[in-house]
């Protein structure tokens, strides 16, 4: 059996000139947990040409979605930016990914970190009703450099509430907070500065920063990783992956930058 099939492409939204997402058809037999990725891409001079994208789709739905940037001169974006419905792409059968709440010690927020394309996973996992059952608050944070590229806003902030099932579980658990670099918003700030800031936890109207209770997933550029994780560290943060538990977890598969 070929280690990839192919899906064919259900719907396409361009958010902005660097920034779509898409929809493709799912085979029956392809399982994975909401926050893993999958190798997709396409056929390239007779060879299949993939990268590493997480579903923005939660493991329950029929169909399969994914958010992607565009880079002009991107082996595989340069082409994928131009798929249409009805066109195929390559899914790899193996599901993979760190972000998972049981390579998580333990908590009672769980705070998901992530920049740009990174919001995939998370999507995924804050339409997860397990996440509800272990955690108290969930809190997803998105930043972006312009406020075009706050992707999903709509779905998260209105639409995943007024859902028949999810809405209630939802409800005074989830707590999002995008925020910007770039231009005036409601939020403002790199998410290694907000997680120092006594003013971010304030807005959620949380309680400041605690070792005990918080519990962190990562997705994004490298420089939010590694800033954020200076951050985790100096307060006494250990990671977590799938041999051990700790306070945070960190997706190291990057889509082409």
């Amino acid at each position: 059996m070929s280690n990839f099939y192919q899906a064919e492409v259900l719907s396409v939204h361009h958010w902005t000139d660097r920034l779509f997402s898409f929809t493709t058809t799912r085979e029956a037999s392809f399982r994975y947990q909401s926050g893993q990725f999958a190798m997709i891409g396409l056929e390239v001079d007779g060879k299949p040409l993939m990268r590493a994208y997480s579903m923005v789709s939660p493991h329950y739905e029929e169909t399969l979605e994914f958010l992607s940037i565009k880079v002009p001169d991107g082996p595989l974006t340069s082409r994928l930016q131009n798929i249409r419905v009805g066109d195929s792409i390559l899914v790899g059968r193996k599901a993979s990914g760190t972000l998972l709440t049981q390579n998580l010690l333990p908590g009672r927020h769980l705070y998901l970190l992530g920049t740009g394309t990174g919001l995939a996973p998370f999507m995924s996992i804050v339409h997860d009703p397990e996440v509800y059952e272990l955690y108290e608050k969930v809190i997803l944070v998105h930043g972006c450099r312009q406020v075009s590229e706050l992707a999903y806003q709509q779905r998260i902030a209105k639409e995943l509430f007024e859902h028949e099932f999810l809405g209630e579980l939802a409800a005074g658990r989830l707590l999002y907070y995008p925020t910007v670099t770039r231009e005036p918003f409601e939020n403002q700030g790199r998410i290694p500065d907000l997680l120092q800031s006594d003013h971010f936890f304030a807005r959620l109207g949380l309680p400041a920063f605690c070792k005990a209770d918080d519990r962190f997933m990562l997705c994004g550029s490298p420089a939010m990783l590694k800033d954020t994780v200076a951050v985790l560290e100096s307060r006494g943060l250990t990671e977590g992956n799938m041999s051990h538990q700790g306070h945070y977890v960190i997706e190291r598969a990057f889509v082409e930058k």
